[in-house]
């Protein structure tokens, strides 16, 4: 508590000392060669390798599951000529057979496989963020990415045991993996200057994208060579060896940091002195929950995240059964959307904050059009994608855009909860991360649903109850968003519960 008090009293000091010199705070303002952009990027790693552990499920389970699995209701026969797409997955399954173990797992199961990770993280982002925005992120995100990495190594073990004790792993992963994603929060509180707040958490998220496509595009060919749990060590491993180059690495606050210059720290200090960034051990529940802006972005996220939750667990299965792509394939293509999501995610942020420092447009608006163009284009699209799963190319270009045009949001209304109260950003942000694991607990389990009741229709069912999810949030979000610091988030006017 005291480095908050000495941090506050530096901020008075500069706010009041009418000699500071702007040309090197100006200077400070340029350029990606600053410690908060390097803090950026080094959450950015951060975030690549919790990804690349909460996707590897995801490309694994298509080659931990044998055909007798994926065939059609029990009763159907079986006795149809072969393709040469059905020889190709053949013989891709004996391949992965004679590497890895595989499993007699219905649709349904892998639903639940896939969705686990979620499943025990409804109510752990709520204390965390808490937590974290009282004490800090430094330590609770280290720890988390340590004992998720730990926990993935374990996965090819503990899946001989059975389902029921993959999912049990799964759900405890999972509220480790809430643990990094909610924390990480608190850190921009202190370091991110209101104008560059987009950018700066852009780099840091669009970590995920990037450790989507890396391990799509690694795992397939994993799983054709080594064999599926290779996966699993492999990234794991990385995770456990890059989780102790967090802790030196990481600092909480520019007051406290030994190698940040003078001018970088007072351009970030004087930025945030006009702001109330100080945690609290009260919080205005009464106040929140009448908030219909804080609604707006929590509604937003939770429809949202439902459609890119489908993709982000059953991409690899789609291009594999519905394009008739072998595994090693479909990994590299299902990789394709995650990088040029990864790309647009950054230049989204870089734009959002230009439109924002030259003043061209409010923050309010800049929200609200960058969160519209990345829900409309994308719901378009993704209810178009059966009408053309006759072409590969087509179908292919359809989900980049998708994936690149989605990413957009992270500047819209994902970001907004800095904007109507920074100080309780990380408890907020375990609301967020609620409203997330809900989505993602729900959609994955509903697609396996029906995918097993109507082989035939249940991508486009899918994706058209997607298409109506995602655009009802979006216009909830229009209507009650804003983008100014609310009455309840400011000191002098808080009334605790």
């Amino acid at each position: 508590m005291s480095t908050r008090a000495e941090a506050k009293a530096t901020v008075g000091d500069i706010s009041n000392d009418g000699n500071l010199n702007m040309a090197q705070v100006q200077t400070s303002r340029k350029g990606f060669c600053s410690v908060r952009h390097g803090l950026a990027f080094t959450l950015y790693f951060c975030n690549l390798l919790i990804y690349t552990q909460k996707m590897s499920m995801s490309i694994a389970i298509p080659a931990m599951v044998n055909n007798t699995a994926l065939s059609s209701p029990a009763n159907a026969s079986t006795e149809r000529p072969p393709t040469d797409s059905q020889d190709n997955q053949n013989e891709t399954l004996k391949e992965f057979k004679a590497v890895a173990p595989m499993y007699d797992w219905s649709p349904e199961i892998q639903g639940i496989i896939l969705s686990s990770l979620n499943y025990g993280s409804f109510l752990a982002p709520i204390p965390i963020g808490y937590v974290a925005g009282i004490f800090g992120a430094k330590y609770l995100v280290g720890v988390g990415l340590f004992i998720s990495s730990v926990l993935t190594l374990f996965i090819p073990l503990v899946t001989d045991a059975g389902a029921t004790f993959l999912i049990v792993l799964q759900i405890v992963q999972g509220i480790f993996q809430v643990i990094v994603n909610t924390s990480q929060y608190s850190i921009w509180v202190k370091w991110a200057p209101p104008q560059e707040r987009s950018q700066l958490i852009s780099i840091a998220m669009s970590g995920s994208a990037l450790g989507s496509c890396i391990i799509l595009l690694v795992g397939g060919l994993l799983c054709q060579t080594v064999g599926w749990p290779y996966i699993f060590y492999i990234f794991g491993g990385i995770g456990c060896a890059c989780s102790f180059l967090w802790f030196p690495l990481v600092y909480d606050d520019p007051a406290n940091h030994p190698f940040i210059s003078t001018g970088e720290r007072e351009y970030i200090m004087c930025s945030l002195a006009q702001q109330d960034y100080s945690s609290d051990w009260s919080l205005p529940i009464k106040a929140m929950i009448k908030s219909l802006p804080l609604w707006s972005i929590l509604v937003s996220y939770f429809s949202e995240f439902w459609l890119f939750n489908i993709f982000v667990a059953y991409m690899p299965t789609y291009i594999n059964s519905v394009l008739q792509v072998n595994l090693r394939d479909s990994g590299i293509l299902s990789a394709l959307p995650f990088l040029f999501g990864s790309i647009c995610m950054i230049l989204g942020g870089l734009l959002a904050d230009f439109l924002l420092s030259r003043k061209i447009l409010r923050l309010v608006t800049i929200r609200k059009l960058f969160t519209a163009m990345g829900v409309i284009f994308p719901s378009v699209l993704c209810v178009s994608l059966p009408w053309v799963s006759s072409s590969l190319i087509t179908t292919m270009a359809f989900l980049v855009l998708f994936t690149a045009i989605s990413s957009l949001s992270e500047a819209g209304s994902f970001v907004n909860i800095l904007d109507i109260a920074p100080r309780y950003v990380t408890f907020l942000r375990g609301l967020l991360q609620v409203s997330y694991h809900i989505s993602g607990a729900i959609s994955p389990t509903v697609t396996g649903i029906f995918l097993s009741q109507d082989s035939e229709f249940g991508w486009r069912n899918i994706f058209l109850l997607s298409a109506a999810i995602n655009t009802s949030g979006l216009v909830f979000y229009l209507i009650f968003g804003q983008a100014e610091v609310q009455e309840w988030a400011k000191e002098q006017t808080i009334t605790h519960l």
